[in-house]
């Protein structure tokens, strides 16, 4: 598995931040990978809510979907995605920092069958999507 880590403050307050970011569709925004991500399902975002997710990742195109596996208000939020290829996992909890936000954003690969051959070959591609991550994420944070 290959795994990405990010420990970054917002200065935003926590339940503007927590908010946004359980709806998935906003990676529309603030990833700079995905291509678009639209949600699959209707009703309150809640454990078992559903998205699915177009990305480019190293010039391809790849489609996951996602669905929202923990959702403690305020605190703490997982989707995990899956297509044939990798099943990838974005954690995040958060916690107030003076009057921002302090977010931890891990982001995990578990890759199948011949994909994981590539799996040493892409570690410092996702570090440097990581770091472009935050620095999209944090910009539209900060608009909020």
């Amino acid at each position: 598995m290959l795994t990405v880590e990010r420990t970054f403050t917002v200065q935003a307050p926590i339940e503007n931040v927590f908010d946004y970011l359980a709806d998935f569709t906003n990676t529309n925004d603030w990833d700079p990978g995905t291509v678009r991500t639209t949600r699959l399902d209707n009703g309150p975002l809640q454990v078992g809510a559903k998205f699915h997710n177009v990305s480019k990742f190293r010039g391809r195109e790849t489609e996951l979907d996602y669905e929202l596996t923990v959702f403690d208000p305020r605190t703490h939020l997982t989707f995990q995605g899956t297509n044939k290829t990798v099943t990838s996992t974005d954690d995040l909890s958060f916690r107030p920092d003076g009057s921002g936000t302090q977010i931890h954003y891990a982001a995990h690969f578990d890759f199948h069958g011949v994909a994981k051959l590539a799996q040493p070959f892409l570690s410092s591609t996702f570090e440097t999507l990581a770091d472009d991550t935050v620095i999209k994420m944090t910009g539209v944070l900060e608009r909020l």
